[in-house]
């Protein structure tokens, strides 16, 4: 209860200053109505209000409809002609009307120009990419490649956004990227990011990109944000879609997206089944040094992988609106999902000069199983000011997986068999939100604002590994590598902004307070670890606006990157017996300083956006590999006193360095006729490390190593898409990943493909889909890596290439919901420089 209190005392203060009076100026009033088709009595979305003064003919206000064919325009009383227009449609005038006191103009039906119709054609589709000064908005629906997909398939077609082989997402090259749905943390993320592989890209509306977040969002992640949004549709009525899909290598799945609206109430779910078989494949050739330098042996380590995956989400939420200024949200989440992820290896030893020393194969089968539920509940106020609004949420969120696997090791031409080793990892999580915002425009024309908000979030995780040999189904527990992990999170943060815009001049600023209490507890061992520390982030926004079409920023933020998941849990991945993989419970947070130069220019088929950006970071942590003294000894049949000797090598994570990140990032989208869409996304960045790492190896020796690097990468992203004959839609994604180098490895360049053909059929209500994932089948992450005494060069394919067919149906749906047409974006979408809440 006493991390609610903070929360009570605001809202009482919040709730205080919003009724205080405004001042005894005249008090505005509301036009409202809804816009339909006369023929078809489906609402009419982004049709236009109009209003203008009889008094004054210069003056003119007016809005636009929202999905059900709804607008609300405040206005001041007074004499004015109205009318309503939308394209193709013949205009719906309202001569001279006095308007006193607020007036509902009721359902106005709108008939059909057909003269502008044979002259004038309407594209409904949503443009792929919206531009904003602080983030960019990238629209799912009109992306063929990603049809049957999943959401990390969304994020890697994301500009500025990369997924690598192993699934981890980065966000301009920064692998420190917070994620969130619906603007917070959410158990349809999971435990880790594998458990967006299972969430289908049908269920996301748009994936806002955040690279330069201000004072009103976490400070966790130093690259920025991605926020996912889910589809929630707000048509009037039954409404929604229904997709399937299948493909090669063995998947197929289903997702179902209704929606009930009414006066006083929405109802809606997503609910998906998916089910993946993903084939994999790495190889690891080694090879192994003496002291003085010379070469002892060589290893080849050849893994492929099968992971047979499904999993079961849904979203369901219910939002009653009490009355026209306020409403209630809640929603709850359930999300499980299960599988059998084999991995083959097949090792290959040789002596120094090649010769075949011994062959051993090391088979290991891993259950995994995996369960969410999150529960939250919003509220939210507007006041009679536009914009003047008080949002309250609470979310809980609890989670399971469980992974168990049995690793069988075999000698190629022996008849005994090495002993069965069997790891289980359980992990659990708690996790508690409390949120609270309060938003205040004032001034002339409410061009300034001020904002105030709370955020607690209380986690708990819990991992019990257990690692041993088997023996007749009972399993020895070895105590070197079974241990179970207590960690806690507790983070109270509050924040405050104040925003001004004074003619083509904005500013806003903020500063956000985090409090947090770090607790780490390896129970067996006994080791406890707490840390408690108060940082400030403050952030400032400036930008100019030349023109409607022409826009200048420049922004700077305070960020840090708290060290979780598999960074702290310290028990050794046991699939490779040579090459382990172990986090680091001793981390600290890594803390950067951002700055960002943006330009924005709009042409009318032409949108150019570049920035440039300068990211100081300390106490970075990256991976490291180490030999840990210890050596694989295997009996070699045909020479008995001479045994194949493999050292072990784990790589973990240390606080290694200071960082100094230059970039510069180029997004361009070309429309140069209907249906044609040409967009290309570069981001180049030199990145400069410095830092000694000092350690004790397994011989008691001191050793430092100096892992100062200066690496210069870059990747490129192409799109296009394009009309074919027979009313089939075209789309091909190339993307291209530069050379690059870390503390201790170098990684080559890697190219993909992706494309896609689709056609709407059943009276454009449905969407038939083929896509082809990787292409060619280049998707590889291929390094070299090198430590004191072993030499590594590695290839790893998570994914092979998948070919997938989906098909999908609109019901309920008007055709204009598709999205917003060409014709009002110029190809570029909506730019404005307004206070992002």
């Amino acid at each position: 209860m006493k991390h609610l209190f903070p929360l009570v005392l605001l809202f009482a203060t919040f709730t205080t200053i919003a009724q205080r009076p405004q001042g005894q100026r005249p008090e505005p009033i509301t036009i409202t109505g809804i816009v339909i088709d006369q023929d078809t009595g489906q609402p009419l979305e982004y049709a236009t209000l109009i209003l203008q003064s009889l008094r004054d003919p210069d003056k003119v206000t007016g809005g636009i409809t929202d999905a059900s064919g709804k607008f609300s325009v405040e206005t001041m009383p007074g004499r004015y002609n109205a009318r309503i227009e939308y394209m193709s449609y013949k205009t719906y005038n309202f001569e001279a009307q006095t308007f006193k006191t607020s007036t509902d103009l009721g359902t106005i039906k709108l008939v059909l120009d057909v003269e502008q119709l044979q002259e004038v054609e309407v594209t409904a589709e949503r443009t792929t990419v919206e531009l904003r000064l602080d983030k960019k908005i990238y629209n799912v629906g009109s992306d063929l490649t990603v049809k049957g997909g999943s959401v990390t398939d969304v994020l890697d077609n994301v500009p500025s956004v990369t997924v690598d082989v192993e699934g981890t997402i980065s966000l301009r090259g920064n692998e420190s990227v917070r994620i969130l749905v619906n603007g917070k943390p959410s158990a349809l993320s999971g435990l880790s990011t594998d458990a967006l592989q299972q969430l289908p890209a049908e269920a996301i509306e748009k994936v806002e990109v955040i690279t330069n977040p201000s004072a009103r969002y976490d400070a966790e992640g130093t690259a920025g944000i991605l926020n996912i949004i889910l589809k929630q549709s707000k048509t009037a009525g039954v409404n929604g879609s229904v997709s399937l899909n299948v493909g090669t290598p063995e998947s197929y799945g289903a997702n179902v997206s209704l929606n009930l609206r009414r006066d006083k109430f929405n109802i809606f779910t997503n609910t998906s089944y998916r089910y993946r078989n993903s084939p994999g494949n790495a190889l690891f050739e080694q090879e192994n040094f003496n002291e003085d330098g010379s070469t002892a042996s060589f290893q080849d380590e050849i893994r492929d992988y099968q992971r047979q995956s499904d999993g079961f989400n849904t979203n369901i939420g219910f939002e009653y609106f009490i009355d026209e200024s306020s409403s209630i949200t809640n929603s709850f989440v359930y999300r499980t999902s299960g599988g059998d992820d084999n991995t083959d290896i097949d090792f290959f030893n040789y002596d120094a000069v090649m010769n075949p020393t011994i062959q051993r194969n090391r088979f290991s089968t891993e259950s995994d199983d995996d369960e969410d539920v999150q529960y939250s509940v919003n509220y939210k106020k507007n006041f009679e000011r536009d914009g003047h609004e008080l949002t309250i949420d609470y979310q809980y969120s609890s989670g399971s997986e469980l992974e168990n696997s049995i690793i069988e090791e075999t000698i190629v031409g022996e008849t005994d068999e090495l002993p069965t080793e069997q790891t289980i990892n359980d992990e659990n999580q708690v996790s508690q939100l409390v949120q609270m915002d309060y938003v205040l425009p004032f001034g002339k024309n409410s061009k300034s604002q001020f904002e105030l908000g709370y955020r607690g979030t209380f986690n708990n995780f819990n991992t019990d590994f257990n690692y041993g040999i088997l023996t007749n189904g009972v399993l020895a527990s070895d105590p070197d590598y079974s241990n179970e992990l207590n960690y806690k999170e507790y983070v109270n943060s509050a924040y405050t902004q104040l925003g001004t815009k004074i003619d083509k001049f904005n500013i806003l600023g903020g500063l956000r307070m985090e409090a947090s209490d770090i607790g780490i507890e390896l129970v067996n061992t006994n080791e406890v670890s707490n840390k408690t520390y108060v940082d400030w982030f403050p952030s400032l926004f400036l930008g100019y606006e030349f023109s409607e079409k022409e826009q200048l920023t420049i922004s700077y933020s305070r960020r840090l990157r708290r060290p979780r998941s598999r960074f702290i849990n310290p028990f050794p991945s046991r699939s490779s017996n040579t090459n382990l993989f172990q986090g680091n419970p001793d981390l600290d947070p890594t803390y950067t300083n951002a700055f960002d130069l943006g330009y924005l220019r709009r042409w009318d088929k032409f949108t150019f956006n570049t920035s440039a950006y300068y990211n100081y970071s300390t106490g970075v942590f990256q991976f490291i590999t180490q030999e840990t003294g210890d050596f694989v000894e295997i009996e070699n049949s045909e020479d008995p006193s001479n045994p194949v000797i493999v050292p072990v090598q784990v790589r973990t994570p240390i606080n290694l360095a200071d960082e100094s990140r230059f970039g510069m990032e180029f997004t361009t989208s070309f429309v140069p006729k209907r249906n044609w869409r040409l967009s290309w996304n570069l981001n180049l960045f030199q990145q400069k490390l410095t830092g000694d790492y000092e350690y004790t190896n397994y011989q008691n020796e001191v050793i430092v190593q100096n892992f100062d690097v200066d690496n210069f990468t870059y990747f490129t992203r192409f799109s296009a898409k394009l009309p074919l004959p027979g009313a089939i839609d075209f789309q091909s994604n190339l993307f291209y990943m530069g050379p690059s180098e870390s503390a201790q490895s170098k990684y080559k360049s890697m190219l993909s493909t992706n494309l896609a053909f689709s056609k709407d059929v059943v009276k454009d209500k449905a969407t038939v889909s083929l896509n082809v994932s990787d292409l060619f089948n280049t998707r590889k992450r291929r390094s070299e890596t090198r430590t004191d005494n072993v030499f590594t060069y590695s290839e790893f394919q998570r994914r092979e290439r998948q070919v997938t067919l989906s098909f999908l149906y609109r019901f309920n749906q008007p055709q204009n919901q598709k999205g917003e047409r060409n014709g009002q974006r110029n190809g570029g979408g909506d730019d404005d420089m307004d206070f992002e809440g």
